[in-house]
């Protein structure tokens, strides 16, 4: 873990840069990002934790992502005090790819490997998880391209395994999938104005019972974040980010029954970059939460960390 987060460090510290369009900061046309497939407010990809809609600096890419999360988790029934470490880790390859002019597909497949500390010994999983199809539309863009709203309609698909037996711990959601067709809606609002932009984005999943009779609550997630940008030289342009995040999910079921301690909430606080020289473009952000209620206490949200490089196409 710590290798992976010294590399990407390293990464970031050479990237700086992003191509100009114009004189204010440039903000894709089209939704460029939907981040559908991080963990949840609980942890992992047993939910579909979302930064929402953000803009890249690329309209259509590639690229890779990785982000991590940690929480604090009560060891046992028997233990008063949250003791246990809990480490979500995903690396991605994702995309979007335009089919029209106001229509695009957005995918994403993931590798997870978390990691939780016991008083028993460590505990690790790994392995593909849950893939991501959505189609974006762009709904309203003005004439001045100061306001435009998009949306998207999505399916995940259940690759990642999902295991009975870790669904009955303190957090269900350290799977590598939920092992159930779920689906998605979101909308984007974007405002962009000379070296400012604003996003408003919000999304809800509709998760479905899996084979093991397990059913994961649905979840709703909301962002706001503001662009400026920081430096331009007619060739680079640099923007620094920054807003909250919130997430709210439903109580799990199983055979139909309620399972108690499944449902709660989190609101975070972010700050982060985007940048992009040529068809290259990084980013990266850190969330500290500003709330945190899982779980009924039994989990605490910790930290956030991601940083992604992308190519244009």
């Amino acid at each position: 873990m710590n290798k992976i987060i010294f590399i990407l460090s390293l990464a970031l510290s050479f990237a700086c840069h992003a191509e100009t369009i114009n004189d204010s900061i440039y903000i894709a046309d089209d939704v460029s990002r939907i981040v559908l497939d991080d963990c949840d407010a609980c942890g992992c990809a047993a939910g579909n934790g979302s930064s929402g809609f953000e803009s890249l600096l690329n309209p259509q890419f590639v690229g890779i992502k990785y982000f991590a999360q940690h929480y604090k988790a009560k060891e046992n029934l028997f233990v008063k005090d949250l003791t246990q470490d809990q480490y979500f880790n995903t690396l991605q390859v994702w995309g979007k790819i335009p089919l029209t002019q106001n229509l695009s597909v957005y995918a994403s497949l993931p590798f997870h490997f978390h990691e939780k500390r016991t008083m028993q010994g460590d505990i690790k999983i790994d392995g593909i998880g849950d893939v991501n199809l959505m189609g974006i539309y762009r709904i309203i863009s003005s004439k001045d391209n100061f306001h435009q709203l998009n949306g998207g309609l999505g399916v995940k698909i259940p690759l990642g395994k999902f295991d009975e037996k870790g669904a009955s711990g303190v957090n269900p959601s350290f799977q590598l999938g939920t092992g159930s067709w779920d689906y998605q809606a979101a909308l984007n609002y974007k405002f962009q104005k000379n070296k400012l932009a604003v996003l408003i984005n919000t999304d809800y999943t509709v998760k479905t019972e899996n084979k093991k009779n397990y059913r994961f609550g649905n979840q709703w997630n909301y962002a706001a974040t503001g662009f400026y940008q920081l430096a331009e030289n007619g060739k680079t342009i640099f923007s620094a980010k920054a807003g909250v995040q919130g997430e709210v999910y439903d109580k799990n079921k199983q055979f139909d029954e309620v399972l108690p301690k499944t449902a709660g909430s989190a609101l975070y606080g972010k700050l982060g970059f985007e940048a992009s020289y040529k068809k290259f473009s990084l980013g990266g952000e850190v969330m500290l939460p500003a709330y945190s209620n899982l779980a009924g206490g039994d989990i605490e949200a910790k930290s956030r960390f991601s940083v992604f490089i992308n190519f244009g196409i």
